[in-house]
């Protein structure tokens, strides 16, 4: 069964929009280590929180920055990987492998689809979850996985390979030996118990699930 992965206490914190669901906030608060991508640092800050790592090209932090946390400046200047990556590597590499990743979405919409497509990648190395203010993605690898969920709750199945054949079980809108050649066909489903599973025959695939009460930082 798989849930939100608690147990999950490396954080890398991307550029995106910072977290204010109570959700992905505690995972920051709870964190064994926060690495952090360069332009991201002074919302951290802000939180009351320091990184341990900061990571990136260092195009987008202070230079007061810099100088404070020189020694624990990570700095990659090549660009064939985003900010992201880099520090998502950077885990792996020293086999923090159990990544929880946040500040991913929004700010620019050409990101967000770039940082959620990446998942499936880190997914070789790592375990992750991608957290956002609304719900979480998970990549599946596994021909058949099963996800913890509740009646009502919002589900999107997204297939990175135009012929993997899915099948699932308790969703409203069930999926029998299909394919889905765009991304669309299979989101806005909706779980009918308090659990979900997909199967497919092969590939990769990227599934989200909402947070079962929306609560934000400032209620």
């Amino acid at each position: 069964m798989i849930e939100l992965l608690q147990n999950f206490k490396t954080v890398v914190l991307a550029n995106g929009a910072f977290p204010v669901h109570e959700t992905p906030l505690s995972f920051l608060r709870n964190a064994e280590r926060v690495i952090c991508c360069d332009g991201a640092t002074e919302n951290l800050l802000a939180m009351g929180i320091e990184p341990d790592f900061i990571i990136g090209d260092m195009d987008s932090i202070s230079e007061d920055l810099k100088l404070r946390f020189e020694s624990i400046l990570i700095h990659i200047s090549e660009q064939e990987t985003n900010d992201l990556t880099k520090a998502v590597n950077f885990c792996c590499a020293h086999d923090w492998d159990s990544i929880t990743i946040l500040g991913a979405t929004g700010k620019r919409d050409d990101h967000t689809i770039g940082n959620i497509s990446l998942l499936a990648n880190y997914a070789r190395e790592a375990e992750v979850q991608l957290l956002t203010d609304y719900g979480v993605f998970l990549p599946q690898l596994q021909p058949k996985a099963t996800y913890e969920s509740y009646a009502g709750q919002h589900v999107s199945l997204f297939s990175l390979h135009t012929d993997t054949l899915f099948t699932t079980k308790n969703l409203a809108y069930p999926l029998e030996n299909r394919t889905l050649t765009a991304w669309w066909q299979g989101s806005l489903n909706e779980a009918t118990a308090d659990n979900f599973t997909i199967e497919m025959d092969k590939g990769k695939a990227l599934i989200f699930r909402e947070y079962k009460q929306l609560i934000t930082h400032n209620s």
